[in-house]
């Protein structure tokens, strides 16, 4: 293969790279480093690229281990991360002024509820043991097959679907007890909440029935849910749509709040 045509190939999935690395570290100075290094180590060695694999799966092979040796020493997040950065941040003046000035101003600024939805899965996720969490991301969201997942995390079939039964278990318990999207009894409401502070003249529940998994919540069962999340996800390009800056200003204030914590 030659450079240009890397060039070429690694500029039409920087897209997926960047969110994919985003939805792990929860950090954009990170995502930026992994970026960088990736390309550059993959460079190096492309020589040594034999097109057994896709080079895509290439390349989230060598950007997951530059991911996992930077998050093996981090603590991972705790479940109710929602709560204890709600907590942090209603004593922190200065998050809601930045915030609302992002929203006021920036062209990325808007609140959605979709884009929440993605956003509580990020946090949540962290929650899980760290292959768990690379396992669903890559099959539920980048369509990774299994047989891929296996090269991309080096290990065996049998750990793959494991490592996503597990963990698609977990999250789907820790939604069905948390989101009141999901659960009317559940103890999230970030995203009435967060409606009501940056949009006062919208309607929630109008907003709400607009959302699949909200409309389904009272019928669907737990794995259909799931998906449905899942579907929302694939959907929204963490830096490229209309809540992107205001999301990412919450997300950096979460991370700062979990280092703290943990």
């Amino acid at each position: 293969m030659t450079v240009e045509l890397f060039n070429q190939e690694f500029e039409s999935i920087l897209g997926q790279l960047k969110s994919y690395l985003l939805r792990i570290t929860a950090s954009v100075h990170d995502v930026e480093d992994i970026v960088h290094d990736t390309y550059l180590k993959a460079l190096d060695k492309l020589s040594t690229f034999r097109g057994e694999s896709s080079l895509k799966t290439w390349l989230f092979t060598i950007a997951s281990n530059l991911a996992k040796d930077n998050l093996r020493f981090q603590k991972r997040w705790t479940e109710d991360v929602t709560d204890v950065c709600k907590q942090e941040a209603l004593a922190n003046r200065q998050f809601f002024q930045e915030a609302m000035q992002i929203r006021t101003t920036s062209p990325q600024g808007l609140f959605e509820i979709k884009e929440h939805i993605v956003f509580c899965f990020t946090c949540i996720s962290k929650s899980l043991p760290l292959q768990q969490q690379l396992c669903l991301f890559l099959k539920e969201v980048y369509e990774f097959k299994v047989s891929e997942i296996v090269t991309i995390l080096d290990t065996t079939e049998a750990m793959i679907k494991y490592y996503l039964h597990t963990g698609r278990s977990k999250m789907i318990q820790i939604f069905d007890g948390r989101c009141a999207l999901v659960n009317k009894e559940g103890v999230c409401h970030q995203c009435s909440e967060l409606n009501g502070i940056f949009n006062p003249k919208q309607k929630f529940q109008e907003e709400v029935v607009k959302i699949e998994l909200a409309r389904e919540a009272n019928s669907a069962d737990k794995e259909r849910l799931f998906d449905l999340r899942m579907k929302i996800i694939k959907e929204i390009d963490p830096f490229d749509s209309g809540a992107a800056e205001l999301q990412l200003h919450h997300l950096e204030h979460n991370r700062v709040v979990m280092e703290k914590y943990v």
